[in-house]
């Protein structure tokens, strides 16, 4: 299997106002995100890739007009939280890119959330 990633970055807020008011996440708050897309396949296509890195020019483009600077509440169906944010982003990608394999978020240095069916 091969198996290619995409990097991308956004800085945006959220809250997650169902949590007890004395948890962090409970509060405004902001992050700068790393939002990762995986896609595989068993062989390669005739340029010898996964699918070009430059195909991927769409998802950036979404990140940066829908999710770049804006509060995640207010763009997302749902808590905004990491892993559904790794969920929504696997649909779009799947519906476009048929390789993908799995999507990873990052609010933090330290903590990943991760999609893969």
């Amino acid at each position: 299997m091969f198996r290619i990633r995409k990097e991308f970055h956004f800085s945006a807020s959220h809250q997650l106002p169902h949590l007890p008011e004395d948890h962090q996440c409970a509060r405004l708050h902001g992050h700068n995100y790393i939002l990762v897309v995986e896609l595989a396949a068993e062989t390669l296509n005739a340029d010898g890739f996964v699918r070009d890195y430059h195909d991927l020019k769409p998802l950036k483009t979404y990140v940066d007009d829908h999710f770049d600077h804006r509060h995640l509440n207010d763009v997302m169906e749902g808590p905004s939280t990491a892993e559904n944010m790794a969920r929504h982003f696997y649909d779009w990608c799947a519906a476009r890119w048929p390789e993908t394999s799995a999507v990873l978020v990052s609010e933090t240095p330290k903590t990943w959330a991760e999609y893969r069916p």
